[in-house]
């Protein structure tokens, strides 16, 4: 039921993320109107120097994932536009500073607050003169990632490059006090509470935590030492944020804040904590639009995570072919590594869940470490594989896309390289097309015939 003195709070958010259908059906359980903006309802007119905001809301909440988009800027330019408007829940410049791991970093330590050692820089010569000063096994991590992609533990007596793809990279040294479960701790905090902490650990094969990646978690929420807990805090506070995931890890000099994400998921929050986030941020924008809540309907409705369809929910616009870009049977692109690229041609397979890269091709472009393995059974044989799989770059034209691609021997094949549906989702394929043809249609290249 809506109250008569209800407040309009709009989210912000492109995707379908579980996270935004909890927040949108947390703020109309607490008796306000909650509006999706998104693609096919939303648009913003100026008119005679009036601008007009439709569908109108009082307060905007900022879910706008922009870690994982090929082109975060023009997502921040988007929430701008709407924080000049309205009054905005974890504003752009707080979100653009958080995103990007090495602002962060700067700007913890201008606060004194300990995040590990790390070095950032320009030219190739420069990063590699300095990475002896972490270590012979560091972290390697693009400024920009999420969900444990764009993250690598690497053995830094070879040379890395600062740049993965076109995003840049930075060394970092790895914090680790030897214990026999590596884990991490995920405190999340809502305006200046903290709504739940756990820990998380690596999966077997992995030494990353993040649940996304099938870490197990741990409710930490009344246990954690209060430096961890204060630290946190302290933390969200400095990079202005009103909602935050702040990941620590203890080191022997105490603990170390890794990164602030804006836009952190709950489903391992709520897996460990039995708590949703979802209703304190509701809370939180209705309050910033002027509205009042009942405390104990917020605590309530926090013992589940409501993730399904809202009310507000527009019907979606079916994609049109027109706006998904063309690509060959075979085409030609770019493989990125750590510690290098290669133009190479790869072959479309709309069969193949996940993209496979030769054993070969990725040791050349330093694709990896092995991220965990996985089970794949080839249309040709009943038996299935173990295979590796590590993070790795692809750029298509002006696209580039990071996916976790499996790596196999394919020395016997034409091509290295094979895209799976994780990268052909975004595209059309045309089968007439292939980047080894000469102009008369007859193919090039190798005599050896492809799986």
């Amino acid at each position: 039921m809506i109250a008569d003195d209800s407040v309009r709070v709009g989210v912000l958010s492109l995707h379908n993320s579980k996270e935004t259908k909890a927040i949108l059906n947390a703020i109309e359980d607490l008796g306000h109107d909650s509006v999706w903006l998104r693609n096919e309802n939303t648009a913003i007119t100026i008119r005679n120097s009036e601008v007009t905001l439709e569908p109108d809301v009082d307060v905007i909440a900022n879910r706008m994932l922009l870690s994982n988009t090929e082109e975060p800027a023009e997502g921040l330019g988007l929430a701008t536009t709407f924080d000049r408007i309205r009054p905005m829940l974890n504003r752009p410049d707080a979100v653009l500073t958080s995103i990007h791991k090495f602002a962060t970093a700067t700007t913890l330590a201008h606060w004194n607050i300990q995040v590990p050692d790390a070095l950032l820089a320009l030219s190739n010569s420069r990063l590699n003169e300095g990475r002896e000063q972490f270590g012979e096994v560091g972290v390697y991590k693009t400024a920009i990632g999420t969900h444990g992609g764009g993250t690598w533990k690497v053995d830094l007596t070879e040379p890395v490059n600062p740049k993965v793809g076109n995003r840049q990279a930075f060394l970092q040294r790895l914090i680790d006090r030897d214990d026999a479960e590596h884990r991490d701790l995920r405190v999340y905090i809502v305006g200046d509470e903290i709504i739940g902490a756990m820990y998380r650990y690596a999966p077997e094969g992995d030494w990353r935590t993040n649940v996304a990646l099938g870490g197990a978690v741990k409710d930490a929420t009344d246990d954690m030492p209060d430096a961890a807990a204060e630290t946190a805090l302290y933390a969200a506070d400095v990079l202005d944020l009103d909602y935050a995931g702040v990941d620590l890890v203890e080191g022997h000099d105490g603990w170390f804040v890794l990164e602030v994400n804006p836009t952190a998921g709950f489903k391992g929050l709520y897996e460990a904590t039995g708590k949703s986030p979802a209703p304190y941020i509701a809370k939180l924008a209705i309050e910033r639009g002027g509205g009042r809540v009942d405390d104990e309907r917020v605590n309530g409705l926090a013992t589940s995570l409501d993730d399904s369809r809202p009310s507000s929910m527009p019907r979606p616009d079916p994609p049109t072919t027109d706006e998904m870009p063309l690509i060959g049977y075979i085409e030609e692109v770019v493989v990125i590594g750590t510690s290098g690229s290669e133009q190479t041609n790869a072959k479309s397979d709309t069969g193949a869940t996940r993209t496979s890269i030769d054993t070969k091709l990725a040791a050349e472009i330093g694709a990896g470490p092995i991220k965990s393995m996985t089970t794949v059974k080839s249309g040709s044989h009943k038996v299935s594989k173990a295979r590796p799989v590590v993070d790795l770059v692809i750029g298509i034209g002006g696209n580039q896309h990071t996916v976790t691609a499996s790596v196999e021997d394919r020395g016997h094949m034409q091509y290295p390289l094979l895209l799976g549906r994780d990268i052909l989702q975004h595209y059309r394929v045309d089968v007439r097309r292939r980047a080894d043809s000469d102009p008369d249609g007859e193919s090039r290249g190798s005599k050896y015939l492809e799986e």
